[in-house]
């Protein structure tokens, strides 16, 4: 049996986006949440594989450069798709948008946790479109025994049907993780008015041992059994906020690494971290957020960047 050494294994979708201007010009960034945490991940030194679902087409080719430029592996069988996914922005003349997607996901027969994944990530469209959805939800719970679970819901509304038809889907991954991630934008869809704090708290209560709320260029709040802690976001320059939140995950899962806090083995010291190390953690979380936003695209910072911040 080869030896296998510790790694993460991100579940979900990576994808095209391409942005069509009034003017006729076209952009085309390599993007999807899942593949974005993946990409972080990799950026931060930390070996990390990705179950996606791309087609034998120019734009996988395009995805599979991107993320093997920043260490990320591809499962076997994630090349599996009629086509690659895109999601279409198509800008007026004011720059409002609308969208357009052509996305299908499933998960390669066969793709799961082993003995040295030490975390799973999911989240997005990868954890409520079908077929993929069920096959998600069956990974995760299979693999909770060995690995930590991580989630974050980012909705897409566009995608996702009504909110209700969403938490269907959403509350029994949250009930089944051990850390959760969700900005404050995705509370107010999933839960018009409530208290984005109170969301957490209720969440937590149901599972998770760290559930952290994100107010965007206001910071995060986290809750966990010890208590609750808020950090500011670093003032930045914003050109644009494209995988702010999916870097924010990455540097999450990278510092509760770092802490020897991942691992099925590790679920009672990470549901008794402390909040001074968890304060830790945010902080290089927003400084990480703050570098992606100071610059175009989901372009997560590499962890020579984050030294000293």
């Amino acid at each position: 049996m080869p030896h296998r050494s510790p790694h993460v294994l991100v579940v979900g979708e990576a994808l095209i986006d391409e942005v069509r201007r009034a003017d006729g010009t076209t952009d085309e960034h390599p993007g999807g949440s899942p593949a974005n945490v993946a990409l972080t991940l990799g950026r931060l030194g930390r070996e990390t594989r990705l179950a996606a679902h791309l087609g034998q087409d120019a734009h996988g080719e395009t995805l599979r450069a991107w993320l093997a430029d920043s260490g990320v592996t591809l499962t076997p069988g994630s090349d599996g798709a009629a086509a690659t996914s895109v999601a279409r922005a198509v800008l007026d003349t004011s720059g409002a948008a609308t969208y357009d997607f052509a996305i299908t996901w499933d998960v390669a027969p066969g793709t799961e946790a082993d003995d040295a994944t030490i975390a799973v990530h999911t989240g997005s469209i990868a954890a409520v479109l079908e077929p993929g959805a069920s096959a998600v939800h069956d990974l995760v719970l299979a693999a909770r025994e060995r690995s930590t679970i991580t989630y974050d819901p980012n909705a897409r509304p566009s995608l996702m049907g009504t909110a209700e038809a969403a938490l269907a889907r959403i509350d029994p991954l949250v009930a089944a993780a051990d850390v959760v991630k969700v900005s404050d934008e995705d509370v107010e869809w999933l839960h018009p008015g409530a208290d984005p704090v109170e969301v957490a708290r209720t969440w937590a209560a149901r599972g998770p041992a760290i559930v952290v709320v994100t107010f965007g260029g206001e910071g995060a709040v986290a809750v966990c059994s010890g208590g609750e802690v808020r950090v500011a976001a670093p003032r930045v320059e914003v050109v644009d906020t494209v995988g702010a939140g999916d870097t924010f995950m990455g540097a999450l899962i990278d510092g509760l690494w770092e802490r020897d806090l991942l691992g099925g083995d590790r679920r009672e010291a990470l549901r008794a971290i402390d909040l001074v190390s968890l304060t830790e953690v945010l902080e290089r979380c927003v400084a990480a957020a703050a570098i992606t936003v100071s610059r175009a695209g989901a372009n997560p910072p590499r962890r020579a960047e984050l030294v000293g911040r």
